[in-house]
């Protein structure tokens, strides 16, 4: 479908503003998912409260401009845009996401996460990976539940020590980020794409 400059430019803002809510990015490329499956994985990570938005690589540079993402602030997420783009847009909890797509490439191999920006925070592959690993948040206060009825002592007991797993977790994270050193069609909001070569806007 062609666009206009004024409806690109509309794509554009609107993109922005979700990437500048957006605490958590990862960018995956999902080369090889049928639209069943792409289906499928935007419904898994919207029971998170997680966005999979498809856009256009040119677009999507744009947008990071546009919410004061580039370059060094972004990350460098714009080196990575490249081939059919997925833009995965978490809120405050980056495991929920992180796991949706960890268990999704075990089942069928993809997406593939190429990176991503936690809190400001330029994450790796790896280091996604590492994440998906992490209690969740709703996992976290799930198993902190199960310790309301204990004696007092031993709910601090329990929180110290699930905050003390989750801190030395992103601790191990943080320091791997030390130490490690084509585009495909326009977004879209609510629409499905027609086929994995045909992934149509707004």
């Amino acid at each position: 479908m062609i666009r206009t400059k004024a409806q690109k430019q509309e794509l554009v803002t609107t993109l922005a503003t979700r990437l500048g809510r957006s605490a958590t990015i990862y960018v995956t490329d999902f080369t090889g998912l049928s639209v069943a499956k792409l289906t499928q994985l935007r419904r898994r990570l919207r029971q998170t409260g997680t966005e999979f938005v498809v856009v256009k690589n040119t677009l999507a540079r744009r947008a990071l401009a546009d919410a004061h993402m580039a370059g060094n602030a972004g990350g460098g997420l714009e080196q990575h845009l490249a081939g059919p783009t997925g833009l995965v847009l978490a809120g405050a909890d980056p495991v929920a996401a992180a796991k949706v797509l960890a268990d999704f490439a075990k089942e069928f191999e993809k997406p593939a996460i190429k990176a991503g920006l936690v809190d400001g925070k330029a994450v790796t592959p790896e280091q996604v990976k590492r994440l998906a690993s992490l209690p969740s948040r709703m996992e976290l206060l799930a198993q902190l539940g199960g310790t309301l009825q204990a004696p007092m002592a031993g709910f601090v007991g329990a929180l110290n020590g699930l905050l003390m797993n989750v801190v030395g977790a992103l601790e191990a994270l943080n320091k791997g980020g030390r130490d490690s050193n084509g585009d495909s069609d326009e977004f879209e909001q609510g629409r499905h794409p027609r086929s994995h070569r045909e992934h149509v806007g707004v």
